[in-house]
C-alpha cells in the first residue's frame, strides 16, 4: 500500500490519470533536527520566474566530466523545446570548471562561490534561479533525462510539488555497475534516514530532485546542511511544510567515483 502524502510517478510512457487528487505529505512532528531554523527569507525578495526549467548543477573539480554533461542537457533539452536554463555552481574548484559555461550562450551560465560543500552549492544555485520549475542533477549526468521530464509534467500539472528521484522503486533500472562498499554505505545510510527523517521517501541521496519554484524557495532558504546529508533535510522539510510530493523511478546510467563516508557524513542531528 503506498504511504499517506506519496504516490510514485511513472516516466511519460505510463502518465498518471488526468484529475488524479494531489496529497500532502506527511507531516514531521517533534523537535527540529539538523539546528533549522523555523524562519526563512519570504519569497517576495526573490527575482520572478522568466523560464520554464532551470537545471542546477554542482560542481567541484569538474573540468573533466562536466562538457559531457552539459553537451548532454543542451542536446536533451533542444529536443524537448523547453525553454530552459542550465545553472553550474562552481564549489570553489581549483581547475578550470567555472569557465566551462562561457561560449555556450544564454541557456548556460556559472556562479561561483567559496568551497563549502554541495548542500550549499545546491542552496546557492536554488535560491538564484528563476525557472518555474527548478532541478538539481549531479555534474556526471548519472541519471536519463526522462527523469526531469516525468517530474516537470508532474510539477506543471499541479499533480505535486516537490518529485524526488528514486532508486528503490519497481520501475527504477541500474545501467551502471556499483562497487560494493557504495551500495552498502548507501543502504546503511538509507537505514538511519529511514528511522531519523522518512518513511516514505526512503532513497533520500538519489541526485535527482525537482521542485516548483514555490517549493525550492519554501525549502532552500530554510536549509541549513552543507554538506552530504542536505538531501536528507530537503526530504525533512518537504514534510514539514506539507508540500504535496511523489517519487518517479530513474534509471542510473553513470557512476563515477564517491567522496560518501559514513563517518564523515553522519546526520547532524542535535
Amino acid at each position: 500500500m503506498m504511504a499517506t502524502g506519496q504516490q510514485d510517478v511513472h516516466p511519460p510512457a505510463r502518465r498518471l490519470a488526468a484529475g488524479e487528487p494531489v496529497m500532502a505529505a506527511e507531516p514531521a512532528t517533534g523537535p527540529l533536527p539538523f539546528g533549522l531554523s523555523a524562519g526563512a527569507t519570504p519569497t517576495r525578495f526573490f527575482s520572478p520566474a522568466d523560464h520554464d526549467l532551470t537545471i542546477i548543477v554542482p560542481a567541484y573539480n569538474e573540468e573533466s566530466r562536466l562538457p559531457a554533461t552539459l553537451d548532454g542537457l543542451a542536446s536533451y533539452c533542444n529536443r524537448w523545446g523547453v525553454d530552459y536554463r542550465v545553472l553550474v555552481v562552481d564549489d570553489g574548484s581549483r581547475d578550470g570548471t567555472a569557465r566551462l559555461t562561457e561560449g555556450r550562450g544564454k541557456h548556460f551560465a556559472t556562479i561561483s562561490q567559496a568551497n563549502a560543500g554541495k548542500g550549499a552549492a545546491v542552496r546557492n544555485g536554488m535560491l538564484r534561479a528563476t525557472g518555474r520549475v527548478i532541478a538539481f542533477t549531479d555534474a556526471d549526468l548519472p541519471y536519463d533525462l526522462d527523469g526531469i521530464r516525468a517530474a516537470y509534467d508532474a510539477i506543471q500539472r499541479r499533480q505535486c510539488d516537490v518529485v524526488f528521484g528514486a532508486r528503490d522503486i519497481e520501475e527504477s533500472a541500474v545501467l551502471a555497475p556499483r562497487r560494493f562498499l557504495r551500495t552498502l554505505a548507501t543502504l546503511v545510510f538509507r537505514s538511519i534516514v529511514a528511522q531519523l527523517v522518512s518513511r516514505q521517501v526512503t532513497d533520500t541521496q538519489c541526485g535527482l530532485k525537482v521542485f516548483s519554484r514555490r517549493a525550492a524557495l519554501e525549502i532552500f532558504s530554510r536549509t541549513s546542511i552543507d554538506g552530504f546529508a542536505f538531501d536528507a533535510e530537503v526530504v525533512f522539510l518537504t514534510h514539514r511544510l506539507r508540500l504535496p510530493f511523489r517519487r518517479i523511478p530513474v534509471t542510473l546510467i553513470n557512476e563515477y567515483g564517491s567522496t560518501i563516508s559514513l563517518t564523515r557524513h553522519a546526520l547532524p542531528i542535535r
